[in-house]
């Protein structure tokens, strides 16, 4: 609570409500203007693993990890009007999240079957899999590449996907970009994102997607790129147009050792990231505040360090958050970079993302 005197006057409190993924089974509904649970979802098929706001912003779905269920929350009655669980006696699977379609109807991702049997388990490969939501079960998969097998392998569909507005290509953002078609997941185009068309660069990483700057028919991330004669590492925000595959890319300075995701205003003029330098004892971690007009970072303010951590921002743009791992959201005024206040949720939330809404 510790500067709230001196801003409580001038203070104007966000108006936005933030769906906060929390353990055993719910989602929250937090109202910032009162810095207060408003309502709990109850989750049908267990534990959060990961949520996802539709383009409409019209529902929720999300993804659990105790059974592997789907279920899908109507934002306006803040209910959960659909739910099931891919799992039956003898076969499990696993995934991280996933992208539905324009229609809502089918969700694609990557899964892990593991087959139960008399004696054993037999684990099968990463597959390519799309799930249809009315019929709420598994209806096509199909063989992932044998050279993104193992990326895939890994994390079990870690990284990003996004449906074309057209519902015809699946797109799969990791260290190039995969473009496949959605009804045989044929790959269409690898866009070798270092050559030719960014000639200048060695590598470029996406990471997830920035909902605040995201634009319908457009995946918008952050990335890590190395030139290919120093190989020195800076960092960006990009934008890939999911229609013509054009790529916009915007530096902006070194990459740190680690990075807790970008948040943008909702204006687009400025964005924040929370970054950590050292290890162990020597860790340094910090703000930093970018002008995206220019692309340099405007200020830097050193915050403490917490082993495990999620940064996320308000619904007006003016307020920066720090949560997970834990009972609190750390509140930090996005102008100065300073502490104003905690709030106890008093209740352990899941590392599955935040979705906030004005």
């Amino acid at each position: 609570m510790r500067y709230l005197s001196l801003f409580l006057a001038a203070f104007s409190a966000p108006a936005g409500t933030l769906f906060l993924p929390a353990y055993p089974n719910a989602l929250l509904v937090f109202d910032e203007g009162k810095g207060q649970i408003v309502d709990r979802i109850p989750l049908v098929t267990g534990t959060p693993r990961a949520i996802r706001l539709s383009p409409d912003h019209e529902k929720i779905y999300v993804t659990t990890i105790d059974r592997n269920g789907i279920e899908i929350v109507d934002i306006a009655t803040r209910k959960v009007v659909k739910n099931f669980v891919l799992n039956t006696e003898t076969k499990q699977f696993r995934f991280r999240g996933g992208a539905p379609d324009p229609s809502g109807r089918l969700f694609y991702c990557v899964t892990k079957e593991i087959d139960k049997l008399a004696e054993h388990y037999v684990v099968n490969k990463a597959r390519y899999t799309v799930v249809d939501l009315d019929q709420q079960k598994i209806v096509r998969t199909a063989e992932i590449a044998p050279e993104d097998q193992f990326a895939n392998e890994a994390g079990f569909g870690r990284f990003a996907l996004e449906v074309s507005p057209d519902g015809k290509y699946l797109y799969q953002f990791g260290q190039t970009i995969n473009i496949l078609q959605t009804e045989d997941f044929k790959l269409v185009d690898r866009i070798q994102l270092a050559r030719p068309d960014l000639f200048d660069l060695e590598n470029i990483h996406f990471g997830a997607d920035l909902d605040l700057i995201g634009e319908p028919g457009r995946h918008i991330s952050i990335f890590n790129s190395a030139d290919p004669v120093v190989h020195n590492k800076v960092f960006g925000v990009a934008r890939f147009d999911l229609s013509t595959r054009q790529v916009q890319y915007d530096p902006i300075g070194p990459a740190p050792a680690s990075m807790a995701g970008m948040q943008v205003t909702p204006d687009k003029k400025f964005a924040y990231t929370v970054v950590a330098n050292g290890a162990l004892g020597n860790r340094r971690c910090e703000f930093w505040g970018i002008d995206l007009s220019n692309n340099q970072i405007a200020r830097k303010e050193e915050v403490p360090c917490r082993s495990r951590f999620s940064f996320g921002m308000s619904s007006d743009g003016k307020k920066l958050y720090i949560y997970g791992a834990g009972f609190e959201i750390e509140v930090y005024d996005a102008a100065t970079l300073k502490h104003e206040r905690t709030w106890d949720l008093k209740t352990d939330i899941t590392p599955a993302g935040i979705v906030v809404l004005p």
